[in-house]
């Protein structure tokens, strides 16, 4: 890319608090013992554990911690001009009838929730982004899922790819995401996990910590 200096990537991570039929989210438990789970496992050279920020399971009610951590992201790129600063935001939620990983390749500007979100919202046919347009609208990430889902299933993880994020908070809050993204120039994911009764919380870390060395590798 003729570059001037070395590339640093940035990783900022969420997950999501319990809701109702979830008593034990396990993102919230990923993402509260990331930090110190990679810290022993040991990160690449290339990559920075930017923040690890648990969002509450509602719409708008999620907004301001994930603007609060997408801000934050931006931020990073002042720090020297002699780095070229890649960021990543990579959400985490849950999906209780998955069996497997799923890396979810669009968000759709469509908020229909088919139960109310923690703060009693359930809105019907909503466009979660007014001025993009129809609730038809989609926005993908950058991100090559494909090349991701293939490199975690080389060292032996169940992952797939998907192009549905559902339409509850998971996919409000990725599509805010993706938004925020491309206007700042920064690469968004979100990825759906199992319950721990499904896959067992240290094979999950262990997946968590093989997207952030792949997402690294990339660069």
């Amino acid at each position: 890319m003729g570059s001037e200096g070395p590339s640093l990537v940035t990783v900022h991570v969420t997950g999501f608090k319990k809701f109702i039929g979830v008593p034990e989210n396990p993102t919230e438990k990923i993402v509260t013992n990331l930090k110190s789970y990679m810290e022993k496992r040991g990160l690449p050279k290339n990559l920075v554990l930017g923040s690890c920020k648990v969002l509450e399971v509602a719409g708008q009610g999620a907004l301001g911690t994930l603007y609060e951590v997408l801000g934050s992201a931006i931020s990073d790129r002042e720090e020297g001009s002699q780095i070229i600063w890649i960021i990543y935001q990579i959400h985490f939620g849950v999906n209780s009838g998955l069996p497997r990983f799923a890396l979810e390749n669009q968000a759709v500007n469509d908020a229909t929730f088919a139960c109310p979100d923690e703060l009693g919202w359930k809105p019907q046919g909503v466009p979660i982004v007014p001025s993009d347009g129809s609730v038809s609208q989609i926005r993908k990430t950058t991100l090559p899922v494909n090349e991701l889902a293939k490199l975690l299933r080389k060292i032996g993880h169940d992952v797939m790819r998907s192009d549905d994020a559902d339409r509850f908070v998971c996919n409000y809050v990725y599509y805010h995401s993706l938004r925020f993204a491309e206007e700042h120039g920064i690469k968004s994911l979100f990825v759906h996990v199992p319950l721990f009764s499904t896959i067992d919380e240290a094979v999950q870390m262990h997946f968590v910590a093989s997207l952030l060395e792949a997402v690294a590798s990339l660069n």
